[in-house]
Protein backbone atom coordinates (compact mmCIF):
# COMPACT_ATOMS: atom_id res chain seq x y z
CA UNK A 1 0.00 0.00 0.00
CA UNK A 2 1.23 3.44 -0.97
CA UNK A 3 1.37 6.64 0.96
CA UNK A 4 0.47 8.61 -1.99
CA UNK A 5 -2.61 6.30 -1.71
CA UNK A 6 -3.61 8.49 1.28
CA UNK A 7 -3.33 12.14 0.01
CA UNK A 8 -6.07 14.51 -0.88
CA UNK A 9 -5.95 18.24 -1.26
CA UNK A 10 -6.76 20.58 1.25
CA UNK A 11 -7.95 24.65 0.84
CA UNK A 12 -5.63 26.19 3.31
CA UNK A 13 -8.06 28.38 4.44
CA UNK A 14 -10.26 25.17 5.96
CA UNK A 15 -7.66 24.81 8.49
CA UNK A 16 -8.50 25.85 11.86
CA UNK A 17 -6.03 28.05 13.69
CA UNK A 18 -8.24 28.69 16.90
CA UNK A 19 -10.49 26.86 18.98
CA UNK A 20 -14.25 27.37 19.13
CA UNK A 21 -15.42 29.92 22.17
CA UNK A 22 -17.41 26.83 23.36
CA UNK A 23 -16.12 23.61 23.01
CA UNK A 24 -19.11 21.69 21.99
CA UNK A 25 -20.66 23.96 19.36
CA UNK A 26 -18.31 22.44 16.64
CA UNK A 27 -19.69 20.59 13.89
CA UNK A 28 -19.84 16.51 13.95
CA UNK A 29 -20.21 14.74 10.87
CA UNK A 30 -21.59 11.26 11.58
CA UNK A 31 -20.55 8.59 9.24
CA UNK A 32 -24.03 5.91 10.02
CA UNK A 33 -24.34 2.93 7.17
CA UNK A 34 -23.97 4.43 3.92
CA UNK A 35 -25.47 7.94 5.36
CA UNK A 36 -23.58 11.33 5.76
CA UNK A 37 -25.06 13.20 8.60
CA UNK A 38 -24.45 17.16 9.61
CA UNK A 39 -24.89 17.82 13.13
CA UNK A 40 -23.40 19.94 15.95
CA UNK A 41 -21.04 17.83 18.77
CA UNK A 42 -23.37 18.15 21.47
CA UNK A 43 -25.49 16.05 19.78
CA UNK A 44 -23.71 13.69 20.47
CA UNK A 45 -25.78 12.37 23.31
CA UNK A 46 -28.94 11.43 20.94
CA UNK A 47 -26.14 8.55 19.65
CA UNK A 48 -25.45 7.38 23.09
CA UNK A 49 -27.58 5.26 25.39
CA UNK A 50 -27.51 4.04 29.19
CA UNK A 51 -24.85 1.52 29.97
CA UNK A 52 -23.11 2.17 26.80
CA UNK A 53 -19.07 3.56 27.50
CA UNK A 54 -16.98 6.81 26.26
CA UNK A 55 -13.54 6.05 25.96
CA UNK A 56 -11.31 9.03 26.80
CA UNK A 57 -7.76 10.05 26.92
CA UNK A 58 -7.14 11.83 30.17
CA UNK A 59 -3.77 12.44 28.72
CA UNK A 60 -2.24 16.16 29.54
CA UNK A 61 0.07 17.97 27.31
CA UNK A 62 3.83 19.54 28.99
CA UNK A 63 5.06 22.71 28.17
CA UNK A 64 7.70 20.62 25.98
CA UNK A 65 8.98 23.05 23.62
CA UNK A 66 11.88 25.18 24.39
CA UNK A 67 13.58 27.85 22.89
CA UNK A 68 17.52 28.54 23.47
CA UNK A 69 21.00 29.18 21.88
CA UNK A 70 24.12 27.67 21.42
CA UNK A 71 27.33 29.09 23.17
CA UNK A 72 27.71 31.00 19.25
CA UNK A 73 24.74 32.59 19.70
CA UNK A 74 22.72 30.11 17.35
CA UNK A 75 19.22 29.64 18.08
CA UNK A 76 18.12 25.71 18.55
CA UNK A 77 14.37 24.35 19.47
CA UNK A 78 13.85 21.35 21.93
CA UNK A 79 10.83 19.29 22.29
CA UNK A 80 10.99 17.25 25.26
CA UNK A 81 9.51 13.59 24.55
CA UNK A 82 10.13 11.44 27.14
CA UNK A 83 12.85 10.83 29.81
CA UNK A 84 15.51 8.25 29.96
CA UNK A 85 18.12 6.82 32.39
CA UNK A 86 20.42 8.68 30.73
CA UNK A 87 18.85 12.48 29.91
CA UNK A 88 16.02 13.34 27.92
CA UNK A 89 15.09 12.15 24.65
CA UNK A 90 14.40 14.85 22.53
CA UNK A 91 13.89 16.47 19.12
CA UNK A 92 16.27 19.16 18.58
CA UNK A 93 15.73 21.62 15.23
CA UNK A 94 19.05 23.55 14.87
CA UNK A 95 22.67 22.64 14.60
CA UNK A 96 24.43 20.99 17.72
CA UNK A 97 25.94 17.64 17.59
CA UNK A 98 26.95 15.66 20.53
CA UNK A 99 29.09 17.69 22.71
CA UNK A 100 27.53 20.96 22.29
CA UNK A 101 25.99 23.04 24.92
CA UNK A 102 22.74 24.66 24.67
CA UNK A 103 21.64 27.72 27.07
CA UNK A 104 17.95 28.42 28.07
CA UNK A 105 16.25 30.93 30.38
CA UNK A 106 15.78 30.29 34.15
CA UNK A 107 19.67 29.38 34.24
CA UNK A 108 19.02 26.29 32.63
CA UNK A 109 21.49 24.56 30.91
CA UNK A 110 21.63 21.16 28.54
CA UNK A 111 24.66 19.15 27.23
CA UNK A 112 23.94 17.23 24.11
CA UNK A 113 25.08 13.37 24.33
CA UNK A 114 23.90 12.28 21.31
CA UNK A 115 22.54 13.12 18.09
CA UNK A 116 20.84 11.18 15.24
CA UNK A 117 19.24 13.36 12.48
CA UNK A 118 16.34 15.26 14.39
CA UNK A 119 16.26 12.91 17.50
CA UNK A 120 18.69 13.79 20.43
CA UNK A 121 19.23 13.20 24.05
CA UNK A 122 20.00 16.01 26.37
CA UNK A 123 20.97 15.96 29.54
CA UNK A 124 20.12 19.07 31.86
CA UNK A 125 21.75 20.62 34.83
CA UNK A 126 18.30 21.16 37.20
CA UNK A 127 18.16 17.50 37.62
CA UNK A 128 14.51 17.12 39.48
CA UNK A 129 13.97 20.44 39.71
CA UNK A 130 14.10 20.39 35.55
CA UNK A 131 10.17 19.81 35.46
CA UNK A 132 8.98 23.10 37.41
CA UNK A 133 11.48 25.05 35.29
CA UNK A 134 9.91 23.94 32.22
CA UNK A 135 6.45 24.94 33.31
CA UNK A 136 7.62 28.55 33.58
CA UNK A 137 9.83 28.89 30.39
CA UNK A 138 8.58 26.08 28.43
CA UNK A 139 5.71 26.13 25.79
CA UNK A 140 2.79 23.90 24.72
CA UNK A 141 3.59 22.81 21.30
CA UNK A 142 0.99 23.55 19.27
CA UNK A 143 1.10 21.66 15.65
CA UNK A 144 3.16 23.90 12.87
CA UNK A 145 0.17 24.32 10.66
CA UNK A 146 -1.13 26.76 13.75
CA UNK A 147 0.18 30.02 12.61
CA UNK A 148 -1.52 31.93 15.24
CA UNK A 149 -0.76 31.77 19.00
CA UNK A 150 -2.88 30.43 21.03
CA UNK A 151 -4.08 33.05 23.56
CA UNK A 152 -5.04 30.59 26.76
CA UNK A 153 -2.86 27.30 26.86
CA UNK A 154 -6.05 25.45 28.72
CA UNK A 155 -7.90 25.24 25.21
CA UNK A 156 -4.98 22.86 24.22
CA UNK A 157 -6.22 20.59 26.49
CA UNK A 158 -9.26 18.63 26.98
CA UNK A 159 -11.08 19.56 30.16
CA UNK A 160 -10.43 16.01 31.51
CA UNK A 161 -6.87 15.71 31.75
CA UNK A 162 -5.29 14.85 34.37
CA UNK A 163 -1.54 13.12 33.84
CA UNK A 164 1.05 14.78 32.48
CA UNK A 165 3.26 13.49 29.41
CA UNK A 166 2.29 13.93 26.43
CA UNK A 167 3.81 16.35 23.29
CA UNK A 168 0.31 16.63 21.45
CA UNK A 169 -3.12 16.55 22.56
CA UNK A 170 -5.56 13.78 21.78
CA UNK A 171 -7.71 16.47 20.15
CA UNK A 172 -10.84 14.75 19.04
CA UNK A 173 -11.41 15.40 23.05
CA UNK A 174 -11.62 18.58 22.79
CA UNK A 175 -15.26 19.40 21.48
CA UNK A 176 -16.27 17.89 25.07
CA UNK A 177 -17.70 20.82 27.77
CA UNK A 178 -18.24 20.40 31.67
CA UNK A 179 -22.07 20.50 30.34
CA UNK A 180 -22.03 17.87 27.50
CA UNK A 181 -20.21 15.44 29.69
CA UNK A 182 -22.86 15.75 32.50
CA UNK A 183 -25.65 15.12 30.11
CA UNK A 184 -23.86 11.49 29.03
CA UNK A 185 -23.76 11.21 32.40
CA UNK A 186 -27.07 12.02 33.27
CA UNK A 187 -28.20 9.50 30.71
CA UNK A 188 -26.48 6.84 32.32
CA UNK A 189 -23.11 6.23 30.10
CA UNK A 190 -20.18 5.54 31.65
CA UNK A 191 -17.17 7.54 31.04
CA UNK A 192 -13.44 5.20 31.12
CA UNK A 193 -10.73 6.85 31.49
CA UNK A 194 -7.72 5.80 30.11
CA UNK A 195 -4.04 7.27 29.14
CA UNK A 196 -1.66 7.51 26.46
CA UNK A 197 0.78 10.03 26.08
CA UNK A 198 1.37 11.60 22.73
CA UNK A 199 4.84 11.17 21.17
CA UNK A 200 5.99 13.13 18.38
CA UNK A 201 5.13 10.51 15.53
CA UNK A 202 2.04 13.11 15.49
CA UNK A 203 4.28 15.86 14.14
CA UNK A 204 6.39 13.70 11.93
CA UNK A 205 5.26 13.05 8.27
CA UNK A 206 5.91 9.58 6.91
CA UNK A 207 8.84 9.29 4.55
CA UNK A 208 8.86 5.90 2.82
CA UNK A 209 6.43 5.55 0.24
CA UNK A 210 5.17 2.11 1.25
CA UNK A 211 3.25 2.25 4.53
CA UNK A 212 3.99 -1.21 5.58
CA UNK A 213 7.73 -0.30 6.20
CA UNK A 214 6.82 2.76 8.24
CA UNK A 215 7.97 2.49 12.01
CA UNK A 216 5.61 3.90 14.79
CA UNK A 217 7.03 5.74 17.54
CA UNK A 218 6.37 3.82 20.38
CA UNK A 219 4.13 5.71 23.48
CA UNK A 220 3.38 4.82 26.59
CA UNK A 221 -0.16 3.80 28.25
CA UNK A 222 -2.12 2.93 31.28
CA UNK A 223 -5.22 1.23 31.41
CA UNK A 224 -6.69 0.60 34.88
CA UNK A 225 -8.07 -2.37 36.33
CA UNK A 226 -11.76 -0.31 36.99
CA UNK A 227 -11.89 1.06 33.85
CA UNK A 228 -10.54 -2.05 31.71
CA UNK A 229 -14.14 -3.77 33.92
CA UNK A 230 -16.58 -0.83 32.74
CA UNK A 231 -15.63 -1.36 29.07
CA UNK A 232 -15.78 -5.40 29.39
CA UNK A 233 -19.10 -5.16 31.41
CA UNK A 234 -20.60 -3.18 28.55
CA UNK A 235 -19.84 -5.35 25.72
CA UNK A 236 -20.96 -8.39 28.10
CA UNK A 237 -24.33 -6.62 28.32
CA UNK A 238 -24.60 -5.63 24.57
CA UNK A 239 -23.70 -1.83 25.34
CA UNK A 240 -21.78 0.18 22.89
CA UNK A 241 -18.60 1.14 23.11
CA UNK A 242 -17.03 4.28 21.71
CA UNK A 243 -13.30 5.49 21.48
CA UNK A 244 -12.21 9.16 21.51
CA UNK A 245 -9.93 9.57 19.57
CA UNK A 246 -6.91 7.72 17.39
CA UNK A 247 -4.95 7.26 20.97
CA UNK A 248 -7.38 5.78 22.92
CA UNK A 249 -8.11 2.96 19.77
CA UNK A 250 -4.30 2.29 19.95
CA UNK A 251 -4.14 1.92 23.62
CA UNK A 252 -7.13 -0.29 23.57
CA UNK A 253 -5.81 -2.57 20.72
CA UNK A 254 -2.64 -2.53 22.61
CA UNK A 255 -4.45 -4.06 25.37
CA UNK A 256 -7.27 -6.43 24.05
CA UNK A 257 -6.63 -10.16 23.96
CA UNK A 258 -9.94 -12.38 23.41
CA UNK A 259 -12.12 -9.60 22.82
CA UNK A 260 -11.62 -8.29 26.55
CA UNK A 261 -9.69 -5.33 27.41
CA UNK A 262 -6.62 -6.25 29.86
CA UNK A 263 -5.37 -3.63 32.71
CA UNK A 264 -1.95 -2.74 31.19
CA UNK A 265 0.96 -0.64 31.47
CA UNK A 266 3.45 -0.22 28.66
CA UNK A 267 4.86 1.56 25.66
CA UNK A 268 3.29 0.67 22.37
CA UNK A 269 4.35 0.90 18.75
CA UNK A 270 0.82 -0.51 17.11
CA UNK A 271 0.27 1.02 13.42
CA UNK A 272 -3.10 0.17 12.31
CA UNK A 273 -3.78 1.00 8.28
CA UNK A 274 -6.23 -0.69 6.22
CA UNK A 275 -6.24 -4.62 6.39
CA UNK A 276 -5.78 -4.21 10.13
CA UNK A 277 -8.29 -6.41 12.29
CA UNK A 278 -9.45 -4.71 15.61
CA UNK A 279 -9.57 -7.09 18.62
CA UNK A 280 -12.11 -5.16 20.30
CA UNK A 281 -15.77 -4.71 19.55
CA UNK A 282 -16.66 -0.70 18.88
CA UNK A 283 -19.78 0.99 18.13
CA UNK A 284 -17.96 3.89 17.40
CA UNK A 285 -15.17 6.20 17.03
CA UNK A 286 -15.04 9.96 17.71
CA UNK A 287 -12.18 11.32 15.49
CA UNK A 288 -11.24 15.03 13.91
CA UNK A 289 -9.92 15.49 10.46
CA UNK A 290 -6.51 14.38 9.83
CA UNK A 291 -3.56 15.54 7.49
CA UNK A 292 -2.87 14.37 4.58
CA UNK A 293 -0.43 11.12 4.37
CA UNK A 294 -0.46 10.60 8.07
CA UNK A 295 -0.79 7.17 10.42
CA UNK A 296 -3.82 8.80 11.54
CA UNK A 297 -5.89 9.31 8.08
CA UNK A 298 -4.47 5.39 7.86
CA UNK A 299 -6.03 4.35 11.28
CA UNK A 300 -9.85 5.90 10.64
CA UNK A 301 -9.68 4.45 7.51
CA UNK A 302 -9.07 1.07 8.45
CA UNK A 303 -11.88 1.70 10.95
CA UNK A 304 -14.47 2.52 8.65
CA UNK A 305 -13.54 2.22 5.15
CA UNK A 306 -10.90 3.93 3.01
CA UNK A 307 -13.61 4.62 0.20
CA UNK A 308 -15.83 5.80 2.83
CA UNK A 309 -13.77 8.30 4.32
CA UNK A 310 -12.49 9.95 1.18
CA UNK A 311 -16.21 10.48 0.58
CA UNK A 312 -16.74 11.76 3.82
CA UNK A 313 -13.87 14.24 3.35
CA UNK A 314 -14.80 14.99 -0.01
CA UNK A 315 -18.06 15.77 1.66
CA UNK A 316 -16.88 17.95 4.45
CA UNK A 317 -14.14 20.34 1.95
CA UNK A 318 -18.02 21.09 0.36
CA UNK A 319 -19.43 21.84 3.04
CA UNK A 320 -16.26 24.05 4.38
CA UNK A 321 -15.92 22.24 7.78
CA UNK A 322 -12.62 22.90 9.66
CA UNK A 323 -9.96 20.77 9.93
CA UNK A 324 -7.01 19.15 12.32
CA UNK A 325 -6.23 20.30 15.72
CA UNK A 326 -8.70 22.82 16.46
CA UNK A 327 -11.05 21.56 13.69
CA UNK A 328 -14.15 19.85 13.49
CA UNK A 329 -15.22 16.26 14.17
CA UNK A 330 -16.91 13.11 13.12
CA UNK A 331 -18.37 9.75 14.54
CA UNK A 332 -17.78 6.91 13.01
CA UNK A 333 -20.73 4.24 13.81
CA UNK A 334 -19.64 0.33 12.77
Amino acid sequence: MLVDDFDYHLPENLIAQKPLEERDTSRLMVLDGRDIIHKHFRDLENYMNKGDVLVVNNSRVIPARLRGRKSTGGKIEVLLIRELATGWECLLRGRAGAGSELFFDGNLKARVLERHNEMAVLSFNAGSGLRSIIESIGEVPTPPYIKTKLEDSERYQTIYSKYEGSVAAPTAGFHFSEKLLKKLKNKGVEIAEITLHVGPGTFMPVKVKQIEKHKMHSEFFTIEAGEAEKINLALEEGKGVVAVGTTSVRALESATGEGRVIPKSSYTDIFIYPGYKFKLEYMGMITNFHLPKSTLLMLVCAFEGKERIFRAYEEAIKQRYRFYSFGDAMLLLR
